[in-house]
């Protein structure tokens, strides 16, 4: 860890201590540094980045699949901008952060899908003003001959992005604005000091060497995590309960090459509580292809708890998902690569009783104290975006 190097008022070490250093973390203390206050980011691992951002699909979501009004909607489609004018301005340029507007399919196997679809096109072209069109089974086979649909919704402003480069983008503004970092540091305690209004943060580092500090502000961008700190400064009957879904993510290696038989993601129809989109094809920005994730809802309560060995119990389903669009998968093709772990704020049970939003709030009582929970997909996309929104509360 850097030492601390000034004070930034006479009250607290600290204007702004961020607990989390994934993307969503690392983009706001990035923000606030830029806007001159003195900001400690707050990483458990010994790089940033290493936990839900570095297992996910590194799609940048269009934002069609959300209700409108919703976070989930609003910072998807404003985190997508960001990072398409920032990658038109070069402002990616510093860092060379790699993108890709790819675009991509939903495709639909039956009459009641592209029911789905259709519905689908009128609410984002009415309600969103996100651009979609149709291929119909002709075109769809045409130019995707490999590809099985009866009728296809084309979302071209989804892409790709390598969220190795993002983070890095907002890690080089938080740095180059002489904000400070402290990497294998765990929160321990939070205490909100009521006569001076700002808060105390103990912590203990990979020596188990323990130290405070003080904060005007503390925002728990945690993720897996976020629930367990969130508990440390909030009385029991406020306490949140942590739910975690697990994604299996499979590698594709043919036995016969079909050559490159797509140039866009392909998703199926999700399901309707949009617990996830369904195993979709991508590629990252190398062009190597995937499939996944999966949904596995885990019996933990502990991130810590997390197993992130890939499922191998669940490459059959794969096989079953992934053929309704592409029918060509040969059996031995698919195997387990790697995992990543969605941080859920509602169970199971709960979430297929309706739609699930990120949950982003100061919270009552406690001001200067802002909580992120339930930041799993789109959240890369948003990233930005909820930076820029968590400086509008406070």
């Amino acid at each position: 860890m850097r030492l601390i190097r000034y004070l930034h008022t006479a009250r607290s070490d600290f204007s702004h201590a961020v607990i989390g250093g994934g993307i969503v973390g690392t983009a706001i203390a990035a923000e606030f540094q830029k806007d001159g206050h003195n900001v400690l980011l707050i990483e458990k691992n010994p790089h940033l980045g290493m936990e839900t951002t570095s297992r996910n699909s590194e799609v940048v979501h269009s934002g069609i699949y959300y209700p409108k009004h919703t976070l989930k909607s609003k910072l998807c489609i404003e985190g997508r901008n960001l990072i398409y004018n920032a990658l038109d301005t070069g402002k990616f340029n510093s860092v060379q952060v790699a993108v890709q507007k790819c675009g991509k399919l939903v495709v639909a196997q039956d009459e009641q899908e592209a029911e789905y679809l259709h519905k689908l096109h009128k609410y984002v072209k009415e309600e969103l003003d996100v651009k979609t069109e149709f291929l119909s089974h002709r075109q769809l086979k045409s130019r995707y001959p490999h590809i099985s649909g009866v009728l296809a919704l084309n979302s071209p402003t989804t892409g790709i992005i390598s969220a190795h480069d993002y983070l890095l983008y907002h890690q080089t503004q938080l740095e180059n604005h002489e904000g400070t970092t402290a990497f294998n540091t765990t929160v321990t305690d939070i205490e909100y000091n009521r006569g001076t209004s700002n808060y105390t943060v103990t912590c203990s580092t990979e020596d188990d060497e323990a130290f405070e500090f003080t904060a005007d502000v503390v925002i728990n961008s945690a993720g897996l995590h976020a629930q367990k700190v969130s508990n440390l400064l909030l009385p029991p009957e406020r306490h949140y309960t942590p739910y975690f879904a697990k994604g299996t993510y499979f590698s594709y290696s043919p036995v016969k090459s079909l050559g490159k038989f797509t140039d866009t993601l392909i998703y199926p129809c999700p399901n309707h509580n949009i617990a996830a989109l369904g195993t979709h094809l991508t590629f990252d920005i190398g062009g190597q292809i995937k499939f996944g994730p999966d949904l596995e809802w885990l019996d933990v309560n502990d991130a810590n708890e997390i197993d992130y060995t890939p499922s191998h119990a669940n490459l059959e389903a794969a096989y079953v998902a992934v053929r309704r669009y592409f029918p060509h998968l040969q059996s031995g093709e698919l195997s387990p690569s790697y995992s990543g772990v969605r941080p859920k704020i509602a169970s199971a049970e709960e979430t297929k009783k309706g739609f699930v939003d990120f949950l982003i709030k100061q919270e009552e009582g406690y001001p200067g104290f802002v909580n992120l929970l339930g930041i799993e997909s789109p959240g890369l996309t948003s990233a930005w975006a909820i930076a820029k929104y968590v400086k509008q509360l406070l």
